[in-house]
This record gives C-alpha cells, sequence and structure tokens, in this order.
C-alpha cells in the first residue's frame, strides 16, 4: 500500500498488459485512470473491476495518433484523479513486414502511435510531477527494440527509441524526485503477439525461451507495481527484462 494515496494513468488499459496493470495498481491502492481507443465497453468492464478494489477508477478515449485526442485525454484524467502521480505509457499499435516492404506512410504511423505519443505524454504529465516533487514514469518498450525486428523493423525501432527517452527523463528529472523507467516484455499471452504465435509459432517462441513459456500479462503487471511504489525510488533510467530469459541485455 503506497504511503499516501496515490493515482496512476495507465494508457491502453482495457486489454492485455494494460488491463493487468490496471487491475494490479488498484489492488495496491492506487486511483486508476485507464484509456481505450475502441473498445469502450471493455475499458469499462476494467473500470468496473477496478472499483471493486474499492478505489476510483475512470475510462477515457485516447487515439494515439492524434495529439488533440492525447491533450484531451490527459486533461481528463487529471481532472478525474486530481493528480497523476504515476504515468504507464502502455498502448501501442503493431504492424508487420520486411523493411523492404514498409511504405513511409507507415514507419509515420508506428512513429506517431508508439513514440511520439510517448513523448507527448510524458510532457503533459511531468511538469505536475516535478512540481510535487514525486513521480513515476514507466514505459513500455519490447524485446524487439534491444535486439532488432526483421518483420517488424519500424516496431524496434520505435521501442528502441522508448528506450533512449526513458534514460534521457531519467537524468533530468531525477533531481525533482521522479523515477522513469522502461519494461521490456518478450513473448506475453496477448492478442497483439497472437499472429505471431499462429500455426508453429508458439512451439518455435517456446523452444526459444529458457524458461520454456511464454509469460503472463500478470508478470509485466507485477514489474508496473515495483516500479510504481516508494521502495523502488532509487531505481532510475533501467530497462526491466521480463522476458524468460530470451535475451540478457
Amino acid at each position: 500500500m503506497p504511503e499516501q494515496r496515490r493515482s496512476a494513468l495507465v494508457t491502453g488499459g482495457s486489454r492485455g498488459i494494460g488491463r493487468a496493470i490496471a487491475l494490479a495498481l488498484a489492488d495496491r491502492g492506487f486511483d486508476v485512470a485507464l484509456t481505450y481507443a475502441a473498445s469502450r465497453d471493455a475499458a469499462d468492464e476494467v473500470a468496473a473491476a477496478v472499483r471493486s478494489r474499492g478505489v476510483a477508477a475512470h475510462a477515457i478515449e485516447l487515439k494515439l495518433e492524434d495529439p488533440a485526442s492525447i491533450d484531451a485525454a490527459f486533461a481528463a484524467a487529471e481532472k478525474a484523479l486530481g493528480k497523476i502521480d504515476v504515468l504507464v505509457n502502455n498502448a501501442a499499435i503493431a504492424d508487420r513486414g520486411a523493411f523492404d516492404v514498409l511504405s513511409l506512410e507507415r514507419w509515420d504511423a508506428m512513429y506517431a502511435a508508439n513514440l511520439r505519443a510517448v513523448v507527448q505524454a510524458c510532457r503533459l504529465t511531468l511538469p505536475g510531477m516535478t512540481t510535487r516533487g514525486w513521480g513515476r514514469v514507466i514505459n513500455m518498450s519490447s524485446i524487439g527494440g534491444q535486439w532488432g525486428g526483421v518483420f517488424q523493423p519500424h516496431y524496434a525501432t520505435m521501442k528502441a527509441a522508448v528506450i533512449g527517452l526513458t534514460r534521457s527523463l531519467a537524468k533530468s528529472h531525477g533531481p525533482h524526485g521522479i523515477t522513469v523507467n522502461a519494461i521490456s516484455p518478450g513473448t506475453i499471452d496477448t492478442d497483439m503477439v497472437a499472429p505471431e504465435l499462429a500455426g508453429d509459432g508458439l512451439a518455435r517462441a517456446v523452444a526459444s525461451i529458457p524458461a520454456r513459456r511464454i509469460g503472463k500479462p500478470e508478470e509485466i503487471a507485477a514489474s508496473v507495481v515495483f516500479l510504481a511504489s516508494n521502495e523502488a525510488g532509487y531505481v532510475n533510467g533501467q530497462t526491466i527484462n521480463v522476458n524468460g530469459g530470451a535475451y540478457f541485455g
């Protein structure tokens, strides 16, 4: 339980990893705002589950590719919560294609959703954290951003950039009582990775992971809960690998 009532904003909180994060934070006493792009019913279900833990919950629409939508969503979250103590930049899009077939438009779309939106979210949240002298920013990267992606080079590039952004903000905002860290999931059982696991994809993925299984969203959420805690105040600028031993970098 936090030393005082804290609030968290989780982007992409209507399903998968974001849903698990919202519920895990609620279990620790955080009020939660969670965003969704299209699945209002799913977001409302998560919000109801959060409230059942005895904390406040708000479901807010947010379109990653639309800066005006991000501005409106963060304003709504701050109004609903009073303040944003913890920002979890979880929402992202996925897209598959080899480098020689990817158009510049697909690169632009990936940049807008998976990097520019993270930058904008941080710009909107860090000033308030700085004023209060306490804050946690947790950015979701990916194992693909660490070892590259043959069939998702644009996704891997943006997730690598998220790690660079994390390190830069950790240096600039650490003196203000703020930590900025990244989590780098490996293969996790979510809708986003389901196409990669079709056919014999699951067997091949499992064979390449020392843990001999794919991860669960709740295992990512556990790392978020730690990084959001007071006890993690000396963890800053780090990339936490949660990948079953698939990558050690």
